[in-house]
């Protein structure tokens, strides 16, 4: 999917379509991190995921 990178008051910022972000597991207002890797921007939840327990009677 192309996007384009667009000027925000003195910031810049790209819009990210609503599949994307629920394929994602990232809900608006959600804080993130956003880091760079090896020339690619990367978008990350800050959310800790916990593993499921199955816990036995």
């Amino acid at each position: 999917m192309l996007s384009k990178v667009k000027k925000w008051g003195n910031s810049q910022g790209i819009r990210i379509p609503k599949n994307i972000l629920e394929d994602s597991c990232i809900i608006v207002g959600e804080e993130i991190d956003i880091t760079v890797e090896k020339g690619k921007i990367v978008v990350e939840s800050t959310k800790k995921i916990h593993g499921r327990y199955n816990i036995q009677d």
